[in-house]
């Protein structure tokens, strides 16, 4: 009996203490089994999140596109400068039309970061990439994509997607509407394509 009239809790017994030891080991352990196995996929999407921002960096830091320096979304396919022609709704077009057979790769003009690999409803199945100086390169109208999502590293001439008629182009001839934006707003991407 203590002092104070209480008397002293009982000692847990050996066994009840090798018990609680066992426990905490056990739960000390699923913690680390569980920490062990999203490690690893944590660390990888650390890793990329810190490349792809990299990536951003060192494109913003280089020249936007200039005339003639952009090579044709689809080489050896006629250029035709359809910038402005009325769209329905009182739109007007906001880049260019290349036509082709259907299915025909069309390849990235920049190189840069896939930002979108998705639908809306004009565009149908669009790929985005933004290219140097954050210039955004659209790719709309696609009957595929190809093997690539966002956060992606693409080349200059990388294969993005094919020729379609998806979107509000259902039913006209295949074909790629190409368009870039600069600070947001839509310019002509005919100049600064390369002529064959």
């Amino acid at each position: 009996m203590l002092a104070d009239g209480k008397s002293q809790p009982p000692k847990p017994s050996f066994v009840s203490r090798v018990l609680g030891v066992l426990i905490k080991a056990a739960v000390l352990l699923g913690f680390l089994f569980v920490f062990d196995k999203l490690l690893p996929s944590i660390s990888e999407q650390t890793q990329s999140f810190v490349v792809a921002k990299w990536q951003q960096l060192s494109l913003l830091q280089q020249e936007l596109p200039t005339e003639n320096s952009l090579p044709s979304p689809l080489p050896e396919k006629n250029l035709t400068d359809t910038w402005g022609a009325a769209r329905s709704q009182g739109r007007s077009h906001e880049g260019i039309d290349i036509f082709a057979e259907r299915g025909t790769p069309i390849q990235s003009t920049t190189q840069g970061i896939v930002s979108k690999v998705g639908e809306n409803n004009l565009g149908g199945r669009v790929v985005v990439v933004v290219g140097p100086g954050g210039a955004g390169h659209y790719y709309a109208h696609l009957e595929d994509y190809a093997d690539i999502a966002p956060n992606d590293w693409v080349n200059q001439g990388d294969i993005i997607g094919y020729v379609g008629d998806s979107g509000n182009a259902k039913g006209t001839p295949p074909h790629v509407h190409y368009g870039i934006y600069i600070n947001g707003s839509a310019v002509n991407p005919y100049p600064l394509l390369q002529k064959d």
